[in-house]
């Protein structure tokens, strides 16, 4: 199930960081929807609207009061037109604006007017995003049910450091997904495990894998999109977090089954897509083993010991809820798969071929089996890591509409 497309009004003031407008309008028509753009005044001082024009196909709306413009398509229609409307970056006069319902420009006459929900994307000084007068106006604005996304922290166009950064483009399109999505989720509560896990050596070192958590992520990500509610307990790497989940980190085998098994009673769907590696190092080194303090002949030994199955450990309990396994396999991969579910003992197991070079571990496509206990077997070709997640997600749906309560 991939979101339909959609019709977003983007909405643009006037701050510095309306420079990174045109890269999210681009990446809003890459999810396939159409976007139009209205500005302020103030925001065509720093983003040109013939750019906006050519990017979206469509004029670039302005002035409340140009009849040429409002002879094309008045302010009314075009607040009725959006599925969605963005306000990004919106300042703190805008956010004013907004809360009091003042409609002085093309802008504020279109957020009154429209009945689609708004998302608003803040940009400006910290000091000005920590003002009692702005923070009153976001509580309004919460209170009125407008979405935000960011700001986030870091080194702000004034020189000062701190809150006040526009969400970046990809930040803002997840959010997007969030509020598009179908909803078909709604009243679920999924766990999802992504990533590797890191079994420490000694104080420096580590045996790990090769697995950037980017399949788990993405899974992450289609369950917001659907409504879920989405526990994500990662282990080692380096992605942000997608819009709506609520993350954990942890590193090791233990420590991931620990956090799993404390946060799975409230869960109603399970998937294990993290790479935990199936053993660690009987005795961790507290210290940095020193190579001087190692006989030359005889090298370093490790000596292995299994680390718990957390996949078949949850199987065993699951009850009503449901239980989606992943295996990453070398070789004869759906024989492999067929008896590695009937010894988990989940729902689903999702397995792919590691040897290929465009699947599996660290890169943005996969090619997956979907297997069931049954034996039946449904190859996924080729596609992104998030098509990937929809259709395990659309799986997961027929699952669990077909599983006793």
């Amino acid at each position: 199930m991939t979101m339909e497309p959609r019709r977003i009004l983007l909405t643009v003031t006037g701050g510095i960081a309306a420079y990174k407008v045109p890269e999210l309008v681009r990446q809003l028509q890459r999810e396939g929807h159409e976007v139009r753009c209205a500005i302020t005044s103030a925001a065509a001082r720093f983003v040109a609207p013939l750019s906006l024009q050519v990017l979206t196909g469509a004029t670039v709306r302005q002035d409340l009061f140009d009849p040429s413009e409002e002879g094309e398509i008045d302010h009314i229609r075009l607040a009725d037109w959006a599925d969605l409307v963005i306000v990004a970056p919106a300042t703190a006069n805008v956010l004013g604006r907004m809360s009091h319902g003042l409609a002085e420009d093309l802008v504020g006459a279109v957020l009154l007017a429209t009945q689609a929900p708004i998302l608003v994307a803040p940009a400006m000084n910290v000091n000005m995003w920590n003002h009692p007068a702005t923070q009153a106006n976001l509580e309004l604005l919460h209170a009125r049910e407008v979405n935000f996304v960011g700001p986030g922290v870091g080194e702000l166009a004034c020189g000062w450091e701190g809150e006040g950064r526009m969400a970046e483009p990809e930040q803002i399109v997840a959010q997007v997904r969030v509020l598009l999505g179908s909803k078909s989720l709604v009243g679920e509560t999924f766990l999802i495990t992504a990533g590797g896990t890191s079994e420490p050596i000694d104080a420096v070192r580590s045996i790990t894998n090769r697995s950037s958590g980017k399949m788990g992520f993405a899974l992450a990500e289609a369950a917001v999109s659907r409504g879920a509610k989405v526990c994500l307990v990662a282990g080692v790497t380096a992605l942000p977090t997608p819009a709506g989940v609520e993350r954990v980190d942890v590193e090791s085998a233990l420590e991931m089954r620990d956090v799993v098994l404390a946060k799975l009673g409230s869960a109603s769907i399970v998937i294990k897509a993290a790479a935990v590696a199936d053993f660690r190092p009987e005795v961790r080194e507290e210290k940095k083993i020193k190579k001087e303090s190692l006989d030359p002949q005889a090298g370093l030994t490790l000596r292995l010991v299994e680390n718990p199955d957390i996949l078949a450990e949850i199987s065993a309990s699951k009850g009503s809820r449901l239980v989606v396994g992943f295996a990453a396999e070398s070789e004869d991969v759906v024989q492999s798969a067929l008896r590695k579910i009937k010894k988990k003992g989940c729902d689903l197991l999702v397995a792919n071929d590691i040897s290929r070079a465009d699947a599996g571990f660290n890169v943005d496509t996969n090619s997956v089996y979907l297997v069931t206990p049954d034996g039946e077997v449904e190859e996924i070709p080729l596609l992104s890591k998030r098509e990937i997640a929809a259709q395990i997600l659309d799986r997961v749906e027929k699952l669990r509409n077909e599983k006793p309560c």
